[in-house]
């Protein structure tokens, strides 16, 4: 255990080995994060339609298996499905290490090996993070987490566009392989969390649709909606008008994250001292306005102001966010990871959802338009 000036209380081991593993990952998916929808599309005949419905698919099917995987983890065991996780996170980029062989059945297998990675990973992830933090430094380790992955961004885009240029997309999954399997190594000094999914599927479901509830449902929904627009929509937008410069799209990418690093801290800070709910309405409402925006860019020159100041408004909208879920969650006790489930299958539903609604709109008026629907989501996280 250690204790740093910027956090109250000294920080858990189980932390501390969370954190690790966490990052290690942050590395390899770094090295792909900003490229795999790029890749993809490149892959499925430069048709974005095909590559959403790739990935709503897959969210689908996490989405809908979640409650009974809840139960399989009560046999396998948090710490144990953890480490079993970045093995399958290894065989998902096999899989796409494969593609050119035949797409249709490598695709068709990655689909199902992500879906069971996803099964293993996020359902203890996000328990242990509530059960290893503690509400006066939760905001903080929730700012840390995201400041030490925005200094990875800064560098890995541009490594990743370096390495597609100079070798390919293989040489970028040989290493993502690699290091994704190391990421086991922090967790297997993880401490054990004696926690037991306790509903059955039918009441999970009862649960999911209930009034008291609806509230942490739909902004989780709004916030899958929103995170799915920047994650997989934005990256092909800017490749597209950077005219496939895979180096020019990493490099940019790298610059928008460096002006808000150290805000990442600041954010943190205040998340802790001041009111978390009046933090996240504006963060969310000037966040939104960073989509609008981006609905006209047409420049590189855009791209990097416009993109740095959503980067910056990012701050102040996902660290209450997240903070305020994992204190929803912990408060609940002994239900979090009943809670953890529930806020799950809101976001992969919320994909779900934006992705067909943004084939419709990409289709008909034009792919930054998509973009108008993420602000719209953006403003629904408030009911949290």
């Amino acid at each position: 255990m250690f204790k740093l000036k910027y956090f109250n209380n000294k920080l858990s081991p189980g932390f501390v080995a969370l954190f690790s593993g966490r990052m290690i990952q942050f590395i390899a998916s770094g090295l792909l994060g900003l490229f795999l929808p790029i890749f993809l599309f490149t892959k499925l005949n430069y048709r974005v339609e095909y590559v959403f419905l790739y990935f709503a698919a897959g969210w689908l099917l996490y989405g809908l298996l979640l409650p009974i995987g809840a139960q399989l983890l009560n046999k396998i065991g948090l710490r144990r499905s953890l480490r079993i996780s970045v093995f399958l996170d290894g065989l998902y980029y096999a899989c796409l290490y494969f593609v050119d062989k035949d797409p249709y059945l490598f695709l068709t297998l990655s689909m199902i090996v992500i879906t069971l990675d996803r099964l293993m990973f996020w359902l203890p992830y996000h328990t242990d993070f509530a059960k290893f933090t503690d509400q006066s430094n939760r905001g903080k380790e929730v700012s840390l987490m995201y400041a030490t992955h925005s200094f990875l961004s800064i560098i890995m885009p541009v490594v990743a566009g370096y390495i597609i240029v100079k070798y390919g997309f293989n040489a970028v999954f040989i290493m993502s392989i690699i290091i994704y399997l190391s990421a086991g190594i922090p967790y297997l000094v993880l401490p054990r969390t004696e926690e037991r999914y306790s509903w059955g599927v039918w009441e999970t479901w009862k649960k999911y649709f209930a009034l008291e509830n609806r509230k942490l449902v739909i902004s989780n929904m709004a916030n899958g909606a929103e995170n799915v627009v920047g994650i997989i929509v934005w990256p092909i937008f800017i490749w597209q008008i950077l005219k496939g410069d895979y180096l020019e799209v990493g490099a940019i990418s790298s610059l928008i994250v460096l002006v808000s690093i150290i805000l990442q801290l600041f954010a943190g800070k205040y998340t802790d001292l001041l009111n978390k709910k009046k933090i996240l309405h504006w963060g969310s409402v000037l966040y939104a306005l960073g989509w609008v925006a981006k609905i006209f860019v047409l420049t590189a020159f855009h791209i990097f102001i416009i993109g740095a100041y959503h980067e910056f408004t990012k701050i102040f909208k996902d660290t209450p966010f997240d903070t305020l879920n994992y204190e929803i969650m912990a408060k609940h006790g002994h239900y979090v990871d009943e809670y953890t489930v529930l806020k799950e299958i809101a976001i992969q539903f919320g994909r779900v959802l934006m992705l067909i609604l943004a084939i419709a709109v990409a289709l008909n008026f034009g792919l930054n338009w998509t973009f108008g629907l993420a602000a719209l989501a953006a403003l629904l996280i408030n009911l949290l």
